[in-house]
């Protein structure tokens, strides 16, 4: 692997994230992670994401990880500005977006606030859209309210146990653990860099934003992927509604999969990743 150079970028006149960047001349695909972790969560994705010959990137979101922790901020719009002034601070173009779950809602609304133009394709892996949150509007949507208020209650009484929970699902299928406990812990310690305030707030927007108005905007090739036994995100309620959304989308679903899908089966993620990349 080359040297990858991590630093930290101004992408808007008051927020600096933190970037890794594998550099090179491969094509870029720029890896967006989920909720409450960071761009370190893609260890697994980014070596096979090289020798494949991509140039990869991963930053933290605003408010996690290693990147500036403003107060505000933490809705879909202003979120997918960050990632279209990343684009431009950096000046990528031919790009393959990589949302994984709440990043997944950044990619559609990327999509749908700044156009296509810098990409070549996109990928929703194990991605919150179309819509959350369970409403009249909504019937099919995986999270039940009262669920939603109960996590939003448990990380603000406590937030230590509400990780050590939350991991424990993230990686579980059936209440079985598909990941060794070493790498929940490197999980959980990643959890601890976000701040809590925007903790909070972004639990708030993956849960109520509505992206299906976004998804028929995505015309450049699409590829969905969801692990079919995924608690948090729930593939019916998901993966499948968003690959319906966007026909032109191809779907692979991992057999046995939880939502930690990248961690979990990283080689059969890894492998259809770059098959997808490669086409």
């Amino acid at each position: 692997m080359p040297d990858i150079t991590v630093d930290k970028r101004t992408i808007r006149p008051d927020v600096s994230v933190h970037v890794e960047d594998t550099g090179g001349t491969g094509r870029p695909v720029v890896l967006i992670h989920g909720w409450p972790l960071s761009g370190a969560s893609w260890s697994e994705q980014v070596p096979a994401l090289t020798s494949a010959g991509y140039r990869v990137i991963t930053y933290d979101r605003r408010g996690f990880g290693q990147s500036d922790k403003p107060k505000t901020g933490y809705d879909y719009d202003t979120l997918a500005g960050d990632l279209d002034a990343l684009l431009a601070e950096l000046d990528l173009r031919d790009v393959t977006l990589v949302g994984f779950s709440m990043g997944g809602g950044e990619v559609a609304r990327y999509v749908a606030n700044h156009g296509e133009e810098r990409l070549r394709s996109v990928v929703f892996a194990a991605a919150v859209p179309p819509m959350m949150m369970k409403t009249p509007g909504n019937p099919d949507g995986p999270l039940e309210p009262a669920e939603a208020a109960k996590m939003t209650a448990s990380l603000t009484a406590d937030k230590d146990a509400f990780f050590d929970e939350f991991t424990t699902d993230f990686f579980s299928v059936d209440g079985e653990l598909k990941v060794t406990e070493e790498q929940r812990q490197e999980a959980i310690a990643l959890c601890q860099q976000a701040d809590k305030i925007a903790a909070l707030e972004a639990m708030q927007s993956f849960g109520i934003s509505d992206f299906r108005e976004d998804l028929p905007k995505v015309t450049v090739p699409t590829l969905v992927v969801h692990g079919d036994g995924d608690g948090t995100v729930p593939f019916e309620g998901s993966g499948a509604r968003t690959h319906a959304a966007i026909p032109h989308s191809e779907l692979h679903v991992i057999s046995g999969g939880p939502h930690g899908i990248n961690v979990s089966h990283a080689d059969e993620l890894n492998s259809v990743l770059v098959d997808f990349l490669s086409r």
